[in-house]
C-alpha cells in the first residue's frame, strides 16, 4: 500500500439503536501508514464507528469502503476485509483452551491454510515483537492483563494485516500494566501500521498520532493534528473534556 492514500472511507454512516442515533453521518477517511485517535465522552460513537467498519456492527445507511470494495454483509467479502483489518477489543477475547502459540496459529492455518511450521514461526516472530516469546506454551489463565492484552495485539498481527483497530485497547487493563500495552502500539507506529485507536490515553494520543479525532453525540466535532487539537481546542465541549481527562 503507498502511504498516504484513503484506504477506509465513511461516506454519511449512520447507525441507531431502537431510537437512540448513535452515528449521525459521520464522513471520513484513513489513510495508509496514518495513525489516528478518536476520543471522546464514553457513549459518542467512538467504538460504534469501529466495529462498523468491521462489520461488528452493520450501519443503517451510508457508506463504509475498505480499499475501495463497500463494507457488506457478503460473506466472502467480509472474511477477506477482516483479514485486512485486524481489531482488538477491550476485552482480550483470547481462546481460554488454546495456548498462546495456538492463539495465534489458528486463524492462519483454518483460513489461510498456512502450514503448522510456517505459522508457529511467523507466531514465535510475532511473540518476540511483543515481547511474549517467554510465554508461548502457557494459557491465557496464567497470564496478567498486560501480557494477554499483548498476546491479543500479537493474534491480530498474525493475519498480516494493513490496518490495525483498537477500541480502547488498554481500559479493562490494571495501571502499572497499561504502559506496556502502549509501547507495543507505539513500536507499531513507528513501523508505519496504519491505525485506528480509540482511546482515553491522552498522553499517547498527543504522542503518537497523526490526528486526534474528537466524537461528540455521534459527530466528529473536531478533528485536527495533535498539536494543533490540544495547543487551541476547537471549542468549550473540548476544553472541558481535556481537562477532565487531565484532572
Amino acid at each position: 500500500m503507498s502511504a498516504g492514500v484513503p484506504y477506509i472511507v465513511c461516506k454519511d454512516v449512520r447507525k441507531a439503536f431502537g431510537s437512540h442515533e448513535v452515528l449521525k453521518g459521520v464522513s471520513t477517511q484513513f489513510c495508509t501508514g496514518q495513525v489516528t485517535t478518536i476520543i471522546g465522552a464514553s457513549g459518542s460513537g467512538k467504538s460504534t464507528l469501529l466495529r462498523a467498519i468491521n462489520r461488528l456492527e452493520p450501519h443503517d445507511s451510508g457508506s463504509i469502503t475498505i480499499g475501495g470494495v463497500e463494507v457488506t454483509d457478503d460473506a466472502r467479502t467480509l472474511q477477506a476485509q477482516r483479514c485486512e483489518v485486524g481489531m482488538v477489543f477491550q476485552q482480550f477475547n483470547l481462546f481460554g483452551h488454546l495456548t498462546v502459540l495456538d492463539n495465534l496459529t489458528l486463524a492462519p492455518r483454518r483460513i489461510h491454510r498456512t502450514p503448522r511450521a510456517e505459522a508457529n514461526e511467523r507466531a514465535m516472530a510475532l511473540l518476540k515483537r511483543v515481547g511474549m516469546q517467554d510465554h508461548a506454551h502457557k494459557y491465557p489463565w496464567q497470564l496478567s492483563g498486560g501480557q494477554q492484552q499483548r498476546v491479543a495485539i500479537a493474534r491480530a498481527l498474525a493475519m498480516q494485516p494493513k490496518v490495525m483497530l483498537f477500541d480502547e485497547p488498554t481500559s479493562a487493563l490494571d495501571p502499572e500494566m497499561v504502559q506496556e500495552v502502549l509501547d507495543v502500539m507505539r513500536e507499531l507506529a513507528r513501523g508505519g501500521m496504519t491505525m485506528i485507536v480509540v482511546t482515553h490515553e491522552m498522553g499517547f494520543a498527543r504522542e503518537v498520532a497523526d490526528r486526534v479525532m474528537f466524537f461528540d453525540q455521534g459527530c466528529i466535532a473536531h478533528d485536527a493534528p495533535p498539536a494543533e487539537f490540544f495547543a487551541n481546542p476547537a471549542n468549550e465541549r473540548i476544553r472541558s473534556f481535556l481537562r477532565r481527562m487531565s484532572a
